[in-house]
């Protein structure tokens, strides 16, 4: 009888505040309190504990946890440190099959959190890549001309930079002793076999032979040309100049060469290149590598000429990288139609690489990177999310990786949000942990917080009247004059 005159006389307390005006939904906030006491009374008295099936809910108590500490849990009803009422948390159905990495939440909070999602798909992924260039001489069509013999230049054919010359055409006339001599045996050697030959002596006629075709052998090595020899056998007379031919067609791009100047064997006198075709050298990122492959075709644009671009090929990447730039570069080939491509250029170029077949394919803001691991949040319906590990590919465009583990195709994943639902997932494991760890070490259910007899909420022998909690008499001078002045 006494708990009963508890109860009653915190009903009596709180119910005043009804007339006050103040209500929650329909009912006057007197009577809402006066209800929900009785009912948290009686509903700690029942003693719900974890394990045990509400009976307004028909949900299962998983635990009792503190409102503002989801990490403070119980099996029974009471307060947490803060002072606060404990909230019990159901359990869902058939949940005890699902991971404790998968998480629940309501279509409102959903919504409020701004989840969307979108759909695994199957298609090409593509890259489009653009660099700078700079377009520089093919180095494959390029010749160097030098001093085969030493000697003294007397004339120049070609006398400055620029100029374009076709394949054998003179560029300049060496005087040289040594080779006036090497002539002069020539022809020495040329008439003593001749005067052996009618002396009808075969071995010194070849030993004399030997001598003719190995003057001749020095002649070609220093640059002279068989038809040059030729003319000295035919007309016995010693050229004092030898002259010096282009060996391709081109431009000549460098000139070292001036008349008078005494130079060495083996000093570079002109440099030719051909310009049919160019190359354009590029840089491209290291994570755009893997996209580049020779052969691959690409696309130029230079700004002299807008809206037009020139078309070619990869033809080698360069097998190193540079350190301070962190690019690969890339030799590209084109060709140099009218000319219009010049050493020295910058180009903008365009490389658009496609993937052989078909990719699994999601947006980049669906991953989670943490720098160890990527995740992405699949949805399973009913509100229902579940984390999972991904292996990603290349990025191609729009910010689409390419997916090479872990998910399939036409999978719902979470594209915003997903922070929200990697933080709740990581708590709801955790809780799970401390769960087991608990169970494993208190077989029993019972906390050391809040241990309650049975018998002291035994209620079965307290019977109420109908007049017992008959309030028609109360008036507002029953509330507390503190309580007057809070509500005027």
């Amino acid at each position: 009888m006494k708990r009963f005159i508890i109860i009653a006389f915190i009903s009596i307390l709180i119910t005043p505040l009804g007339g006050l005006g103040l209500h929650v939904g329909n009912e006057p906030i007197g009577l809402h309190r006066s209800s929900l006491a009785i009912k948290e009374v009686f509903a700690a008295e029942k003693g719900y504990k974890a394990g045990m099936i509400h009976p307004k809910t028909g949900k299962k108590i998983k635990y009792w946890t503190a409102p503002m500490d989801p990490t403070y849990i119980r099996n029974e009803p009471g307060k947490s440190p803060m002072g606060m009422e404990l909230v019990p948390v159901y359990g869902e159905e058939g949940e005890e099959k699902v991971p404790s990495s998968v998480i629940r939440i309501d279509p409102v909070t959903i919504q409020n959190m701004g989840v969307r999602l979108a759909r695994v798909k199957r298609k090409a992924l593509v890259r489009n890549i653009r660099a700078y260039g700079t377009v520089a001489y093919d180095e494959r069509h390029m010749k160097v001309v030098s001093a085969w013999v030493g000697g003294r230049i007397d004339k120049l054919y070609v006398d400055f930079t620029g100029v374009e010359v076709r394949k054998g055409d003179p560029l300049a006339e060496l005087y040289s002793p040594a080779l006036v001599s090497t002539q002069q045996e020539l022809i020495l050697a040329l008439e003593t076999r001749g005067k052996l030959w009618k002396l009808g002596n075969q071995e010194s006629l070849r030993s004399a032979s030997h001598l003719v075709e190995a003057t001749k052998m020095r002649l070609l090595l220093w640059g002279i040309t068989k038809n040059q020899i030729d003319e000295i056998e035919r007309n016995r007379k010693v050229k004092t100049h030898m002259t010096i031919h282009a060996p391709i067609g081109g431009t000549v791009i460098d000139k070292k060469a001036f008349e008078g100047q005494y130079v060495k064997e083996g000093e570079r006198l002109y440099t030719i290149a051909d310009l049919s075709s160019v190359w354009v050298l590029a840089d491209v990122y290291e994570y755009e590598l893997p996209w580049v492959r020779s052969g691959m075709p690409a696309e130029m644009e230079l700004s002299y000429i807008p809206g037009m671009r020139f078309k070619g090929k990869v033809l080698y990447v360069y097998p190193y990288m540079d350190e301070k730039t962190r690019t690969a570069k890339l030799r590209l080939e084109f060709e140099n139609l009218r000319y219009r491509l010049k050493p020295g250029m910058y180009a903008n170029i365009y490389l658009n690489p496609r993937m052989s077949g078909d990719s699994l394919v999601i947006p980049q803001e669906a991953v989670i990177d943490s720098g160890v691991r990527k995740l992405v949040f699949i949805s399973l319906g009913k509100g229902k999310f579940q984390p999972r590990e991904v292996k990603l590919g290349m990025e191609g465009n729009d910010d689409e990786f390419e997916v090479l583990e872990g998910l399939d195709e036409n999978e719902q994943i979470v594209i915003s949000g997903q922070f929200l639902l990697d933080s709740e997932s990581r708590l709801s494991e955790a809780i799970q942990k401390m769960l087991e760890v608990r169970q494993q070490n208190s077989p029993t259910t019972n906390t050391q917080s809040m241990q309650m007899e049975d018998n002291d909420l035994d209620m079965s022998d307290m019977k109420m009247e109908e007049d017992d909690l008959d309030m028609s008499g109360l008036n507002m001078d029953d509330v507390p004059a503190t309580s007057k002045k809070q509500n005027p």
